[in-house]
C-alpha cells in the first residue's frame, strides 16, 4: 500500500460533469439545505451536465420517512428537477442509503482485503487513558496504535467478547485540494488520525457511504456546506483507497459554499424560524421569488441587479463565482424581492395564486375548498387593485377578504380604530348622504369619487387622508386597503352603504 497520493481527479467539464443533491431526512427542509440544492442544480443547468438526487438514510435514530416526503414536497414545490435519482430512476439504483448496504460491504470487503482497512478495539475511555498517560491532549483523539496489531492481539480482543470497528489507514502525507470556492487548501499529514468507517455492528458510517455512492454513480463535482470542510480530506484518503480497489476512477472536485447567517452574525440554526422553508412557503413567497433571493447568498449575477429569473441564473451562474465569505439572511430584501416577482406574473396567474391562501383563511365561506365562479371573477376584478402592493401571498387574506365577508363580519382592527378621528361619524353621515344619491347603474369608481370628493372636501374643507381614512376602516376594518373607490365599485352599492353605516353606528353608541 502506497503513502502517496497517486489517485487521479476528475477533468470533468460539460455535459459530462455531474453534481449531487443528497440531503438526510431529518427535520423539515431550511434554506442552507435549498441554498446546497439550488446552487448544485444551477451549476447542472448551466454546463449541461447531470443533477443526481439521492437520501442519505443510514441514521435510523434520526431519519424519518416524514421528513423525507418533506424534502421532496420541499423540490417539487420549488421547482428543482433533477436528472437522475429518487422517483426518476437512473442507472445506479437504488438512490437511498438505506437499500443500498450489499453495496457497502462489497465495497468494505474490498478495502479489508487490500490492507486498507484494520480492526480497531479501542473504547473511548482506553483511547483517553492512553493520551494521558502518554503525557498528549485527551481530547487529541486516537494516535493509530492499533494499526499492525497482531493476530494473536485480535483474537485476545475478540476473546474478551469485544467487536471491533474498522479504521481507514490514513496516508501519511498532506493531503491538498483545489476548492472550486476558495482555491488551494492544504491538510498537513497528522492532521487527524486514522478514523472509523464502518461500526462495530458492522455498519458502515456517513464517512464511507457518501464517498462511496459519490464514486459508483460518477460524481465529478461535490457542491456542498462550508460545514463540511473539515470532513474533506478523510474523503480525499478514501478516494486513494476506493481508486486503488477499482471502486473509483476518479477523486472528485470540491468547492465549499459559504455559511448563511442569521440574526446577530451567527451561523443561521435549523431552530431559526426564518431557516424553516415551509415557513416561508405559508408565508406566501413564490418559489421563483425564494430561489431567486436565496442564489443571492454567496452568488451575484452582476454588481447592480437583484431580481431575476431562474433561465437567467443558470445561464450565468458558475461555481467559480461562488464567494466563500458567509452570506446573511436578509429577510426583509428576501420579501422585497419577492415582491418584485409578484408583480412580473399575469394577472390571471397572481389572481390563481392568491387562492390557496384565501381558502386557508376560509374567506370564500367556512367549508369552501375553492372559490365559486362568481367569487373568482370578483377576485380577477381585486387583482390589479393589489398586485401592485403586496410583496407576499400570504397578505391576500387581510388586502381582499372583506371584499367576500359579510358586513357582520368586518372587525376593525386596532391599529385602524387608532386613526379614526372624533369627527368620523359626522364623516360618515355626510358619506353615506353623498353616496345615497348614486343609483346602482351610476355606480362606478369615477361617480363615488366625484360625489365624495364634493362632500368631504369641497363642502367640509377637509383632507383627503382625514376625509377618506374613516371609509377605508369602514369597508375593510382595517388601515391598509386596495384603492378606495374601487373597492366602493366591487363591493357595490348597498353593501357599501351597509358598512359605513355600521361604523356610524358602532362610533355613535361608544364601541
Amino acid at each position: 500500500m502506497s503513502e502517496t497520493l497517486n489517485a487521479p481527479v476528475t477533468t470533468a467539464t460539460g455535459a459530462d460533469i455531474r453534481v449531487r443533491f443528497c440531503p438526510s431526512p431529518t427535520g423539515t427542509p431550511h434554506v442552507g439545505m435549498v441554498r446546497t440544492a439550488l446552487f448544485n442544480w444551477a451549476y447542472a443547468k448551466h454546463v449541461g451536465g447531470t443533477f443526481v438526487f439521492r437520501i442519505e438514510d443510514t441514521d435510523a435514530e434520526r431519519d424519518s420517512e416524514e421528513s423525507y416526503e418533506m424534502i421532496l414536497e420541499a423540490l417539487r414545490w420549488l421547482g428543482l428537477e433533477w436528472d437522475e435519482g429518487i422517483g426518476v430512476s437512473g442507472p445506479h439504483e437504488p438512490y437511498r442509503q438505506s437499500q443500498r448496504d450489499e453495496i457497502y460491504q462489497d465495497v468494505i470487503e474490498k478495502l479489508k482485503a487490500a490492507g486498507y482497512l484494520y480492526e480497531s478495539f479501542a473504547t473511548a475511555e482506553e483511547i483517553e487513558a492512553r493520551n494521558i498517560a502518554n503525557g498528549r491532549d485527551p481530547r487529541q483523539g486516537y494516535d493509530n496504535f492499533e494499526r499492525d496489531l497482531t493476530e494473536e492481539q485480535r483474537e485476545a480482543f475478540k476473546a474478551e467478547g469485544r467487536q471491533p470497528s474498522l479504521r481507514l489507514r490514513v496516508p501519511d502525507v498532506d493531503l491538498s485540494f483545489d476548492d472550486l470556492v476558495r482555491g488551494e487548501i492544504t491538510f498537513k499529514a497528522g492532521s487527524f488520525p486514522d478514523f472509523v468507517l464502518v461500526r462495530p455492528n458492522g455498519k458502515p458510517l456517513y464517512t464511507l457511504v457518501n464517498p462511496v455512492d459519490d464514486a459508483l454513480m460518477g460524481i465529478t463535482h461535490v457542491l456542498r456546506g462550508e460545514d463540511l470542510l473539515s470532513s474533506t480530506p478523510r474523503q480525499i484518503a478514501l478516494y486513494q483507497a476506493l481508486v486503488a480497489v477499482g471502486v473509483a476512477d476518479f477523486v472528485p472536485r470540491f468547492g465549499h459554499l459559504p455559511y448563511v447567517m442569521g440574526e446577530g452574525n451567527k451561523k443561521l440554526s435549523k431552530r431559526d424560524p426564518e431557516s424553516n422553508l415551509f415557513h416561508h412557503r405559508d408565508r406566501g413567497f413564490l418559489p421563483e421569488g425564494l430561489l431567486n433571493y436565496l442564489s443571492l447568498l454567496g452568488w451575484s449575477i452582476s454588481a447592480d441587479r437583484d431580481v431575476f429569473t431562474m433561465d437567467e441564473m443558470t445561464a450565468a451562474f458558475d461555481v467559480y463565482d461562488v464567494n466563500p465569505n458567509p452570506a446573511r439572511f436578509d429577510l426583509k430584501k428576501a420579501e422585497a424581492i419577492n415582491g418584485e416577482h409578484m408583480r412580473k406574473l399575469t394577472p390571471e396567474d397572481f389572481t390563481q395564486r392568491m387562492v390557496p391562501y384565501l381558502v386557508r383563511e376560509s374567506v370564500f365561506g367556512s367549508d369552501a375548498a375553492e372559490p365559486s365562479a362568481e367569487q373568482l371573477e370578483l377576485l380577477a376584478k381585486a387583482t390589479p387593485l393589489v398586485q401592485e402592493r403586496m410583496t407576499l401571498l400570504g397578505e391576500a387574506p387581510g388586502m381582499v377578504g372583506f371584499l367576500f365577508r359579510p358586513t357582520s363580519e368586518i372587525i376593525v382592527e386596532d391599529d385602524a380604530r387608532k386613526t379614526l378621528k372624533a369627527d368620523a361619524p359626522e364623516v360618515l353621515d355626510a358619506s353615506i348622504a353623498a353616496l345615497e344619491v348614486l343609483t346602482d347603474e351610476q355606480w362606478s369608481t369615477e361617480p363615488i369619487e366625484a360625489v365624495l370628493r364634493a362632500a368631504l372636501i369641497e363642502e367640509r374643507g377637509l383632507k383627503p387622508r382625514v376625509a377618506f381614512g374613516s371609509l377605508r376602516v369602514a369597508l375593510s376594518g382595517r388601515r391598509v386597503s386596495p384603492p378606495l373607490f374601487e373597492s366602493m365599485e366591487l363591493l357595490g352599492r348597498k353593501v357599501t352603504l351597509e358598512r359605513l353605516a355600521q361604523l356610524k353606528a358602532q362610533l355613535t353608541a361608544g364601541e
